[in-house]
Formats: structure tokens, C-alpha cells, sequence
């Protein structure tokens, strides 16, 4: 298969991938919230959002995760050089933060699958934003690769996560405050 085609189905399945892991969040954060409801209306909701997000998870994200992962190895098959890149080395440190997530996220399913409920809504909402800055880091080392300059890159990095967090804070504020 030529490598454009490679490419172009990797990037498909990592914009799937990072789909299902943002709307996997929001449906455990909306999970979790109606918790404190009275019943009847926690368990149908309950039962919803279960449902939701077996079928998120098992038929679009994990898919789209072992298809990104199966495309992105392709790619370095067809140009093992990429491996003697600096900026590649950084982009697959940051793959493996993303698989993590991936699996503690999956952790969460089967534990909100449980009826347990360890982690907050302000908890899940600043967990989102793991899987942002891991996005935000990969695609400027996939677009800037051996140009980036690595102090301006980790000051970059450093701003979004504190714009993120400023994001969640003014988030709280105004939803407290309706």
C-alpha cells in the first residue's frame, strides 16, 4: 500500500481514537452527575449512559486505538528512519502517555459499570484534558518535527495546560453560579 494511503487512514483513525476518548469522558462525567438524582431517574439514566458508553468504547474507540496503532507502525516500517528522529522519539513518549489513558480510562468504564464511583465530575473534567494536551503535543511534533524549539515548546505546552485549567476553574464558576 503506498504511504500516503498509510498516512491518511493513521490520521482517520487517531481523529476516532481522540473522538471516542473526549466523548467517552463527557458520557462518564454525565454518569456521574446523575448519581444525584432520585430514583427512578438515576437508575434509567444510569442504564443510558452504560449503554452509551459500552458500545463508545468497544465498537468506535478501542478500534480506532489498535487501528491508529496498527497504521502508525506501518508507516515506520515503511520509513524506519523516522525512528532516528528526535522529534519521533518524543511523539511515541507521548503515544504511551496517550495508551495509558486509554486504559485508565477503560479502568473508569468498568468501574462506573460496577456502580462505583471514585472519581468527581471536576475530577473526569480536568482528566479530559489529559488526552488535550497529549493531542496539542503530538500534532506540533508532527508539524513542526526537528524545527520546534524545545523551550518554546515546553513553554507552549506548559500555557495550554494552564489555559485548560483557568478553562475548568471559569467552567465551575458560571455553572455554580446558574
Amino acid at each position: 500500500m503506498d504511504f500516503s494511503v498509510v498516512k491518511a487512514l493513521h490520521i482517520i483513525f487517531v481523529v476516532s481514537w481522540f473522538a471516542g476518548l473526549f466523548y467517552i469522558i463527557r458520557l462518564f462525567i454525565y454518569h456521574t452527575e446523575a448519581q444525584a438524582f432520585e430514583e427512578p431517574k438515576r437508575s434509567i439514566l444510569s442504564d443510558q449512559f452504560e449503554i452509551m458508553e459500552k458500545k463508545l468504547w468497544w465498537i468506535i474507540t478501542t478500534p480506532a486505538m489498535v487501528l491508529t496503532l496498527i497504521f502508525g507502525i506501518w508507516m515506520l516500517v515503511l520509513f524506519p528512519s523516522y525512528l532516528q528522529q528526535g522529534w519521533m522519539h518524543l511523539k511515541l513518549a507521548f503515544v504511551g502517555v496517550l495508551l495509558i489513558y486509554h486504559f485508565i480510562s477503560q479502568r473508569l468504564l468498568f468501574a462506573l459499570k460496577r456502580g462505583t464511583y471514585r472519581w468527581t465530575s471536576n475530577q473526569l473534567r480536568i482528566w479530559n484534558e489529559v488526552a488535550t494536551l497529549a493531542l496539542v503535543a503530538i500534532v506540533f511534533l508532527v508539524v513542526m518535527k526537528d524545527n520546534l524549539n524545545w523551550i518554546k515548546g515546553t513553554v507552549g505546552f506548559f500555557a495550554v495546560a494552564i489555559g485548560l485549567m483557568m478553562g475548568i476553574k471559569l467552567y465551575k464558576r458560571i455553572r455554580h453560579k446558574s
